[in-house]
Protein backbone atom coordinates (compact mmCIF):
# COMPACT_ATOMS: atom_id res chain seq x y z
CA UNK A 1 0.00 0.00 0.00
CA UNK A 2 1.54 3.30 -1.08
CA UNK A 3 1.69 6.20 1.43
CA UNK A 4 -0.89 9.02 1.23
CA UNK A 5 0.58 12.31 -0.07
CA UNK A 6 0.49 15.16 2.45
CA UNK A 7 1.51 18.81 2.30
CA UNK A 8 5.24 19.51 2.48
CA UNK A 9 4.99 21.23 5.88
CA UNK A 10 3.35 18.18 7.42
CA UNK A 11 6.18 16.00 6.12
CA UNK A 12 8.98 18.38 7.15
CA UNK A 13 7.95 18.96 10.76
CA UNK A 14 8.15 15.27 11.82
CA UNK A 15 11.48 15.01 10.01
CA UNK A 16 12.79 18.05 11.87
CA UNK A 17 11.50 16.67 15.16
CA UNK A 18 13.24 13.35 14.44
CA UNK A 19 16.54 15.14 13.84
CA UNK A 20 16.21 17.01 17.14
CA UNK A 21 15.41 13.80 19.02
CA UNK A 22 18.35 12.01 17.39
CA UNK A 23 20.61 14.82 18.50
CA UNK A 24 19.41 14.23 22.07
CA UNK A 25 20.27 10.54 21.87
CA UNK A 26 16.72 9.23 21.51
CA UNK A 27 16.41 5.86 19.74
CA UNK A 28 14.93 5.72 16.28
CA UNK A 29 11.24 4.78 16.43
CA UNK A 30 10.22 1.29 15.34
CA UNK A 31 7.22 0.73 13.14
CA UNK A 32 4.28 -1.25 14.44
CA UNK A 33 5.15 -4.32 12.37
CA UNK A 34 8.64 -4.52 13.86
CA UNK A 35 7.18 -4.32 17.35
CA UNK A 36 4.76 -7.13 16.52
CA UNK A 37 7.61 -9.23 15.14
CA UNK A 38 9.68 -8.72 18.28
CA UNK A 39 6.71 -9.63 20.45
CA UNK A 40 6.14 -12.78 18.39
CA UNK A 41 9.76 -13.86 18.89
CA UNK A 42 9.54 -13.12 22.62
CA UNK A 43 6.37 -15.17 23.00
CA UNK A 44 7.77 -18.07 20.96
CA UNK A 45 11.06 -18.15 22.87
CA UNK A 46 9.64 -18.19 26.39
CA UNK A 47 10.08 -21.96 26.52
CA UNK A 48 12.63 -24.17 24.72
CA UNK A 49 11.39 -26.17 21.71
CA UNK A 50 9.67 -29.47 22.51
CA UNK A 51 12.42 -31.50 20.82
CA UNK A 52 14.89 -30.26 23.45
CA UNK A 53 12.81 -31.50 26.37
CA UNK A 54 15.42 -34.11 27.31
CA UNK A 55 18.18 -31.52 27.68
CA UNK A 56 18.40 -29.77 31.09
CA UNK A 57 18.07 -26.11 30.05
CA UNK A 58 17.66 -22.88 31.98
CA UNK A 59 17.85 -19.17 31.19
CA UNK A 60 16.59 -19.81 27.65
CA UNK A 61 16.13 -16.43 25.94
CA UNK A 62 16.42 -14.80 22.52
CA UNK A 63 17.61 -11.20 22.48
CA UNK A 64 16.55 -9.62 19.18
CA UNK A 65 19.01 -7.11 17.76
CA UNK A 66 17.56 -6.41 14.30
CA UNK A 67 14.50 -7.13 12.20
CA UNK A 68 14.33 -7.38 8.42
CA UNK A 69 10.88 -7.49 6.83
CA UNK A 70 9.96 -8.52 3.29
CA UNK A 71 6.22 -8.26 2.81
CA UNK A 72 4.53 -10.99 4.82
CA UNK A 73 7.82 -12.59 5.81
CA UNK A 74 10.46 -11.39 8.25
CA UNK A 75 13.81 -12.38 9.72
CA UNK A 76 14.87 -11.43 13.23
CA UNK A 77 18.57 -11.46 14.09
CA UNK A 78 18.97 -12.55 17.70
CA UNK A 79 21.40 -13.85 20.28
CA UNK A 80 20.32 -17.04 22.03
CA UNK A 81 21.39 -17.36 25.67
CA UNK A 82 21.00 -20.50 27.75
CA UNK A 83 22.66 -22.68 30.36
CA UNK A 84 22.77 -26.42 30.77
CA UNK A 85 21.41 -26.86 34.28
CA UNK A 86 24.02 -28.09 36.71
CA UNK A 87 26.86 -27.84 34.20
CA UNK A 88 27.24 -24.28 32.94
CA UNK A 89 28.32 -21.60 35.41
CA UNK A 90 28.09 -18.95 32.69
CA UNK A 91 25.64 -18.66 29.78
CA UNK A 92 26.37 -20.14 26.40
CA UNK A 93 25.63 -17.85 23.46
CA UNK A 94 24.65 -18.40 19.85
CA UNK A 95 23.93 -15.97 17.01
CA UNK A 96 20.62 -16.98 15.44
CA UNK A 97 18.11 -16.00 12.78
CA UNK A 98 14.43 -16.45 13.57
CA UNK A 99 12.13 -16.73 10.54
CA UNK A 100 8.56 -15.43 10.71
CA UNK A 101 5.53 -15.08 8.46
CA UNK A 102 1.95 -13.92 8.75
CA UNK A 103 -1.30 -14.68 6.98
CA UNK A 104 -3.24 -11.95 5.25
CA UNK A 105 -2.17 -8.68 3.74
CA UNK A 106 -3.17 -6.56 6.76
CA UNK A 107 -3.14 -7.29 10.44
CA UNK A 108 -2.45 -11.00 10.43
CA UNK A 109 -0.54 -12.28 13.45
CA UNK A 110 3.18 -12.90 13.02
CA UNK A 111 4.28 -16.46 13.83
CA UNK A 112 7.69 -18.09 14.00
CA UNK A 113 8.27 -20.62 11.23
CA UNK A 114 11.92 -21.49 11.75
CA UNK A 115 15.15 -20.91 13.62
CA UNK A 116 18.70 -21.34 12.35
CA UNK A 117 22.27 -20.29 12.96
CA UNK A 118 22.98 -16.76 11.73
CA UNK A 119 25.18 -16.47 8.62
CA UNK A 120 28.79 -17.10 9.59
CA UNK A 121 27.87 -18.45 13.03
CA UNK A 122 28.30 -22.13 13.95
CA UNK A 123 25.13 -24.18 14.46
CA UNK A 124 23.98 -25.74 17.69
CA UNK A 125 24.06 -29.53 18.01
CA UNK A 126 20.26 -29.74 17.77
CA UNK A 127 20.37 -28.01 14.39
CA UNK A 128 21.93 -31.25 13.10
CA UNK A 129 19.11 -33.56 14.18
CA UNK A 130 17.35 -35.12 17.18
CA UNK A 131 19.57 -35.04 20.27
CA UNK A 132 20.20 -38.12 22.40
CA UNK A 133 21.07 -37.54 26.06
CA UNK A 134 23.18 -39.62 28.46
CA UNK A 135 23.56 -38.14 31.94
CA UNK A 136 26.00 -39.33 34.60
CA UNK A 137 27.32 -38.13 37.94
CA UNK A 138 30.05 -35.98 36.35
CA UNK A 139 29.19 -35.72 32.66
CA UNK A 140 26.36 -34.84 30.32
CA UNK A 141 26.76 -36.39 26.87
CA UNK A 142 24.67 -35.06 23.97
CA UNK A 143 24.79 -36.84 20.64
CA UNK A 144 23.24 -36.71 17.19
CA UNK A 145 23.25 -39.59 14.74
CA UNK A 146 25.23 -41.94 16.98
CA UNK A 147 24.32 -45.33 18.40
CA UNK A 148 23.34 -45.59 22.08
CA UNK A 149 26.37 -47.85 22.59
CA UNK A 150 28.75 -45.17 21.29
CA UNK A 151 27.24 -42.52 23.54
CA UNK A 152 27.38 -44.86 26.53
CA UNK A 153 31.07 -45.54 25.85
CA UNK A 154 31.82 -41.82 25.64
CA UNK A 155 29.86 -41.20 28.84
CA UNK A 156 31.76 -43.93 30.69
CA UNK A 157 35.11 -42.43 29.69
CA UNK A 158 33.93 -38.95 30.67
CA UNK A 159 32.86 -40.22 34.09
CA UNK A 160 36.40 -41.48 34.65
CA UNK A 161 38.04 -38.40 33.14
CA UNK A 162 36.50 -35.83 35.49
CA UNK A 163 37.92 -37.31 38.73
CA UNK A 164 41.28 -37.83 37.02
CA UNK A 165 41.41 -34.19 35.96
CA UNK A 166 40.39 -33.07 39.45
CA UNK A 167 43.17 -35.15 40.99
CA UNK A 168 45.76 -33.53 38.73
CA UNK A 169 44.27 -30.03 39.14
CA UNK A 170 43.23 -29.75 42.81
CA UNK A 171 41.94 -26.21 42.38
CA UNK A 172 38.29 -25.22 42.38
CA UNK A 173 36.38 -25.85 39.16
CA UNK A 174 32.89 -27.03 38.26
CA UNK A 175 33.84 -30.71 38.41
CA UNK A 176 31.39 -31.52 35.64
CA UNK A 177 31.66 -31.58 31.87
CA UNK A 178 29.47 -31.46 28.77
CA UNK A 179 30.48 -33.68 25.86
CA UNK A 180 29.04 -33.27 22.35
CA UNK A 181 29.13 -36.20 19.92
CA UNK A 182 28.10 -35.13 16.39
CA UNK A 183 27.39 -37.55 13.57
CA UNK A 184 30.57 -37.07 11.55
CA UNK A 185 33.86 -35.20 11.26
CA UNK A 186 32.17 -32.68 8.95
CA UNK A 187 29.39 -32.09 11.49
CA UNK A 188 32.00 -31.64 14.21
CA UNK A 189 33.76 -29.01 12.11
CA UNK A 190 30.44 -27.21 11.58
CA UNK A 191 29.91 -26.96 15.35
CA UNK A 192 33.38 -25.47 15.73
CA UNK A 193 33.17 -23.19 12.71
CA UNK A 194 36.42 -24.47 11.23
CA UNK A 195 37.47 -26.63 8.23
CA UNK A 196 37.13 -30.37 8.78
CA UNK A 197 40.76 -30.93 7.73
CA UNK A 198 41.92 -29.25 10.95
CA UNK A 199 40.40 -32.01 13.07
CA UNK A 200 41.10 -35.08 10.96
CA UNK A 201 42.82 -37.73 13.06
CA UNK A 202 41.93 -36.01 16.35
CA UNK A 203 39.84 -37.72 19.01
CA UNK A 204 38.27 -34.60 20.56
CA UNK A 205 38.75 -30.87 21.15
CA UNK A 206 37.60 -28.39 23.78
CA UNK A 207 35.83 -25.08 23.20
CA UNK A 208 35.80 -22.08 25.52
CA UNK A 209 37.41 -18.74 26.29
CA UNK A 210 40.65 -18.60 28.25
CA UNK A 211 41.15 -16.50 31.33
CA UNK A 212 37.45 -16.00 32.11
CA UNK A 213 36.68 -14.63 35.58
CA UNK A 214 33.72 -17.00 35.73
CA UNK A 215 34.13 -20.45 34.24
CA UNK A 216 32.79 -20.26 30.69
CA UNK A 217 30.43 -22.75 29.11
CA UNK A 218 33.05 -25.12 27.76
CA UNK A 219 32.21 -28.11 25.59
CA UNK A 220 34.29 -31.16 24.76
CA UNK A 221 33.47 -32.05 21.14
CA UNK A 222 34.24 -35.60 20.02
CA UNK A 223 35.36 -36.43 16.49
CA UNK A 224 33.46 -39.71 15.92
CA UNK A 225 35.86 -40.83 13.19
CA UNK A 226 38.99 -40.23 15.24
CA UNK A 227 37.31 -41.72 18.31
CA UNK A 228 36.56 -44.95 16.46
CA UNK A 229 40.27 -45.39 15.68
CA UNK A 230 41.39 -45.10 19.30
CA UNK A 231 42.06 -47.98 21.68
CA UNK A 232 40.24 -48.08 25.01
CA UNK A 233 43.35 -46.65 26.70
CA UNK A 234 43.66 -43.98 24.01
CA UNK A 235 40.07 -42.86 24.55
CA UNK A 236 40.72 -42.42 28.24
CA UNK A 237 43.83 -40.33 27.55
CA UNK A 238 42.01 -38.14 25.01
CA UNK A 239 39.01 -37.38 27.21
CA UNK A 240 41.07 -36.76 30.35
CA UNK A 241 43.28 -34.39 28.33
CA UNK A 242 40.27 -32.41 27.13
CA UNK A 243 38.52 -32.39 30.51
CA UNK A 244 41.74 -31.07 32.06
CA UNK A 245 41.53 -28.12 29.67
CA UNK A 246 38.04 -27.46 31.04
CA UNK A 247 39.30 -27.72 34.63
CA UNK A 248 42.23 -25.33 34.06
CA UNK A 249 40.34 -22.88 31.82
CA UNK A 250 40.02 -20.04 34.34
CA UNK A 251 43.77 -20.19 35.07
CA UNK A 252 44.73 -20.28 31.38
CA UNK A 253 45.38 -16.96 29.65
CA UNK A 254 47.12 -15.67 26.55
CA UNK A 255 50.30 -15.59 28.66
CA UNK A 256 50.24 -19.36 29.25
CA UNK A 257 52.67 -21.04 26.82
CA UNK A 258 51.07 -23.84 24.87
CA UNK A 259 53.81 -26.28 25.86
CA UNK A 260 52.61 -25.82 29.44
CA UNK A 261 48.85 -25.97 28.80
CA UNK A 262 49.01 -28.90 26.38
CA UNK A 263 51.76 -30.65 28.32
CA UNK A 264 49.85 -30.31 31.59
CA UNK A 265 46.71 -31.79 30.00
CA UNK A 266 48.70 -34.77 28.73
CA UNK A 267 50.47 -35.12 32.08
CA UNK A 268 47.06 -35.29 33.79
CA UNK A 269 45.90 -37.87 31.25
CA UNK A 270 48.92 -40.15 31.75
CA UNK A 271 49.30 -39.43 35.48
CA UNK A 272 49.18 -42.54 37.62
CA UNK A 273 49.51 -44.88 34.65
CA UNK A 274 52.33 -47.10 33.52
CA UNK A 275 53.04 -45.40 30.18
CA UNK A 276 56.77 -44.91 29.69
CA UNK A 277 58.39 -42.03 27.82
CA UNK A 278 59.18 -44.27 24.85
CA UNK A 279 55.61 -45.58 24.73
CA UNK A 280 54.01 -42.15 25.02
CA UNK A 281 56.44 -40.21 22.81
CA UNK A 282 57.24 -42.41 19.78
CA UNK A 283 57.64 -39.55 17.28
CA UNK A 284 59.97 -37.58 19.53
CA UNK A 285 61.86 -40.77 20.36
CA UNK A 286 62.55 -41.40 16.69
CA UNK A 287 63.88 -37.88 16.30
CA UNK A 288 66.14 -38.09 19.35
CA UNK A 289 67.57 -41.43 18.29
CA UNK A 290 68.25 -39.92 14.85
CA UNK A 291 70.31 -37.17 16.49
CA UNK A 292 67.58 -34.49 16.19
CA UNK A 293 67.37 -33.31 19.80
CA UNK A 294 65.01 -30.30 20.06
CA UNK A 295 66.88 -27.05 20.65
CA UNK A 296 64.04 -25.51 22.67
CA UNK A 297 60.70 -26.30 24.24
CA UNK A 298 57.91 -26.34 21.62
CA UNK A 299 56.84 -22.87 20.46
CA UNK A 300 53.14 -22.01 20.34
CA UNK A 301 53.13 -22.29 16.55
CA UNK A 302 54.24 -25.92 16.75
CA UNK A 303 50.78 -26.86 18.04
CA UNK A 304 48.91 -25.55 14.98
CA UNK A 305 46.86 -28.17 13.17
CA UNK A 306 46.92 -28.76 9.46
CA UNK A 307 50.69 -29.06 9.10
CA UNK A 308 53.13 -31.96 9.41
CA UNK A 309 51.48 -34.55 11.71
CA UNK A 310 54.87 -35.91 12.79
CA UNK A 311 56.03 -32.45 13.87
CA UNK A 312 52.74 -31.90 15.70
CA UNK A 313 53.17 -35.20 17.52
CA UNK A 314 56.69 -34.22 18.57
CA UNK A 315 55.39 -30.94 19.97
CA UNK A 316 52.74 -32.61 22.11
CA UNK A 317 55.09 -35.34 23.25
CA UNK A 318 57.81 -32.87 24.15
CA UNK A 319 55.35 -30.74 26.10
CA UNK A 320 54.13 -33.77 28.04
CA UNK A 321 57.67 -34.82 28.92
CA UNK A 322 58.52 -31.26 30.06
CA UNK A 323 55.58 -31.24 32.49
CA UNK A 324 56.35 -34.81 33.52
CA UNK A 325 59.92 -33.73 34.32
CA UNK A 326 58.76 -30.74 36.41
CA UNK A 327 56.34 -32.92 38.40
CA UNK A 328 59.01 -35.58 38.99
CA UNK A 329 61.89 -33.21 39.83
CA UNK A 330 60.11 -30.42 41.75
CA UNK A 331 56.80 -32.04 42.68
CA UNK A 332 53.25 -32.08 41.36
CA UNK A 333 52.24 -29.12 43.53
CA UNK A 334 55.05 -27.10 41.97
CA UNK A 335 53.78 -27.91 38.47
CA UNK A 336 50.30 -26.72 39.45
CA UNK A 337 51.71 -23.50 40.93
CA UNK A 338 53.76 -22.91 37.80
CA UNK A 339 50.62 -23.27 35.68
CA UNK A 340 48.73 -20.78 37.85
CA UNK A 341 51.52 -18.20 37.88
CA UNK A 342 52.36 -18.54 34.18
CA UNK A 343 48.84 -17.39 33.35
CA UNK A 344 49.19 -14.08 35.19
CA UNK A 345 52.88 -13.12 35.07
CA UNK A 346 55.90 -13.51 32.76
CA UNK A 347 57.12 -17.08 32.39
CA UNK A 348 60.59 -16.10 33.64
CA UNK A 349 59.06 -14.84 36.89
CA UNK A 350 56.82 -17.88 37.25
CA UNK A 351 59.76 -20.25 36.80
CA UNK A 352 61.93 -18.35 39.28
CA UNK A 353 59.17 -18.41 41.90
CA UNK A 354 58.36 -22.11 41.47
CA UNK A 355 61.29 -24.23 40.25
CA UNK A 356 63.89 -21.66 41.26
CA UNK A 357 65.42 -21.44 37.80
CA UNK A 358 64.99 -19.97 34.36
CA UNK A 359 63.86 -21.17 30.93
CA UNK A 360 67.37 -22.02 29.65
CA UNK A 361 67.96 -24.11 32.77
CA UNK A 362 64.65 -25.91 32.38
CA UNK A 363 65.39 -26.52 28.71
CA UNK A 364 68.77 -28.10 29.52
CA UNK A 365 67.17 -30.36 32.12
CA UNK A 366 64.45 -31.33 29.63
CA UNK A 367 67.00 -32.11 26.91
CA UNK A 368 68.97 -34.27 29.34
CA UNK A 369 65.83 -36.21 30.23
CA UNK A 370 65.02 -36.72 26.53
CA UNK A 371 68.49 -38.20 25.94
CA UNK A 372 68.13 -40.46 28.93
CA UNK A 373 64.56 -41.65 28.37
CA UNK A 374 64.30 -41.66 24.58
CA UNK A 375 67.79 -42.77 23.62
CA UNK A 376 68.42 -46.06 21.84
CA UNK A 377 66.94 -48.96 23.83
Amino acid sequence: MSPVRRPLLVRVLPLLLGVLLAGCGAPAPRDAAEGDIREAVAAWSRTPPAQLAGIPLEGWAYEVSAVRRDGERATARAELHYRLTGYDTAPAGSAREVLLSRDGADGGAWRVTGDRAAPGAPPQLWDQGPVQVVKGAHALVLGVGRTPQTLSEVAAEAERAVPAASAAWPKAWAGRVVVLVPGSLERMAQLLGRPAAEYRGMGAVTTGRVGAAAAPADRVVVNPEGWAELSAAGRGVVLTHEVTHVATRAATTARTPLWLSEGFADWAAYRGGATTAQQGAPALGRAVRAGELPAALPADGAFAFGGDPEALARAYEGAWLACRLIAAKWGEATLVRLYERAGREPLATALEETVGGDLPGLTLAWQASLRQELGAP
